[in-house]
């Protein structure tokens, strides 16, 4: 798998579509258990090279409650967005997810991962992508029948700081979905 990774870590497939270059920020090891999904990185991610190093992070180790050793801890978490580099700035926030990583790479990652118990999709592109016909029309609608994926995946919004007016909108969310995640999340790794 380290070969993979190092493999990952070389890529250029998609570096003329790229503002500042590639920087593949990916993690995972044949014991993680669970994955996460997501869009993909953003600046500060991408300036650190760490995944989920920032506010968005912050929240999702908190709707996982886990700390950041576990979090990081690559037995428990791997880490394989969307588009493994920090596409750009958009006119309305960063640019979609390269399209290239997810075909080129997701596969052979899973294929050294036996363990994993769940994927956790975060976001709607994560969850187009992997539910395809069975996601809802909306973000909001596939997240309220988070029930229905389970038990292979866990959907969830994004945890931007930009989405304060979506988790206030749906209350419901953090009241019914984030303890049956908690608990999912704790029974899998501890």
């Amino acid at each position: 798998m380290q070969e993979l990774l190092h493999e990952i870590g070389q890529c250029t497939i998609c570096s003329k579509h790229l503002q500042f270059g590639p920087r593949p920020v990916v993690s995972g090891h044949p014991e993680s258990k669970i994955v996460i999904i997501g869009q993909a990185p953003g600046t500060k991610v991408h300036n650190s090279g760490i995944p989920w190093d920032d506010a968005s992070g912050k929240q999702l180790r908190k709707w996982l409650n886990v700390s950041n050793e576990d979090f990081y801890d690559e037995t428990k978490f791997a880490i394989v967005p969307m588009g493994f580099c920090y596409p750009g700035k958009g006119k309305s926030g960063d640019l979609p997810p390269r399209p290239e990583c997810a075909p080129q790479w997701h596969q052979p990652l899973f294929d050294f991962m036996p363990n994993l118990e769940l994927i956790i999709l975060i976001g709607m592109y994560a969850q187009k992508y992997y539910l395809k016909k069975e996601a809802k029309k909306t973000l909001t609608e596939t997240v309220a029948n988070y029930t229905e994926y389970l038990p292979k995946y866990f959907v969830l919004p994004h945890p931007s700081p930009r989405n304060r007016f979506w988790l206030t909108k749906n209350s419901w969310f953090e009241a019914e979905v984030i303890p049956m995640l908690k608990n999912k999340v704790a029974e899998i790794i501890s």
